[in-house]
């Protein structure tokens, strides 16, 4: 039996996004396979990533601060596709109270 190929990127943005975050929940999806052949695509498919984090250090932050901090956060991961850089992130960041009514919501 073979293990599947590891995923390098989402175990580097896990651990700099629960060090700097604390989340509550962090959920990291590999979105690359749906982007193979369009700009950005970057060998190895780690180029596109979606994240749904909740954490309470969002509560005094509105959406662009929160895309922000996770973006100079994850500054080291993003550069030229070819080069195996990360090209697009996807984000989810919300309070665990904004969390807890959608969840009700559903």
């Amino acid at each position: 039996m073979t293990s599947p190929p590891s995923d390098a990127r989402a175990e580097r943005l896990t651990a700099v996004l629960t060090a700097q975050f604390a989340p509550a929940l962090l959920r990291i999806q590999n979105d690359s396979s749906r982007h193979e052949g369009h700009s950005g695509a970057g060998p190895g498919g780690q180029s596109h990533y979606s994240v749904l984090m909740v954490s309470c250090s969002f509560r005094s932050q509105n959406r662009v601060a929160r895309s922000r901090a996770v973006h100079d956060a994850v500054a080291a991961e993003f550069g030229e596709p070819e080069a195996g850089g990360l090209h697009a992130l996807a984000l989810t960041l919300r309070t665990p109270e904004e969390h807890a009514a959608i969840a009700a919501r559903s």
